[in-house]
């Protein structure tokens, strides 16, 4: 596969291991069971988007969540400190704190209701 060529989630193939599937990115994994189905680490690897060399997305999701425990010891962390973590920039690091921040906007939502 070139790496100039873009490939789409669903185009990405399954790997058929001792009778059960594996993705080869979590996306394609909340596509065809939903995201109920999915790891925090898995999760957080969707927003991660890709690793580095030697490094997987979801490597680097759970390193985050064993670092910090959890989602919520991870959104409580400045994000200068998730700098530290090889693997995240800027603008891996803006999506995860947008994601929180998202979801604790629908906290409040469903708090006020």
């Amino acid at each position: 596969m070139s790496k100039d060529k873009k490939v789409k989630i669903k185009e990405l193939p399954k790997v058929e291991e001792k009778n059960q599937q594996k993705w080869r990115h979590p996306g394609g994994k909340l596509r065809e069971k939903g995201a109920e189905a999915l790891t925090d680490a898995e999760l957080l690897a969707i927003l991660i988007s890709i690793g580095i060399k030697d490094k997987s997305a979801e490597q680097i999701a759970q390193e985050l969540l064993d670092k910090f425990n959890s989602f919520k010891g991870l959104a409580n962390q400045p994000l200068e400190r998730l700098l530290s973590v090889k693997g995240l920039g800027d603008v891996k690091i803006i999506r995860i704190a947008a994601a929180f921040e998202i979801a604790k906007r629908i906290v409040e939502e469903i708090r006020k209701q």
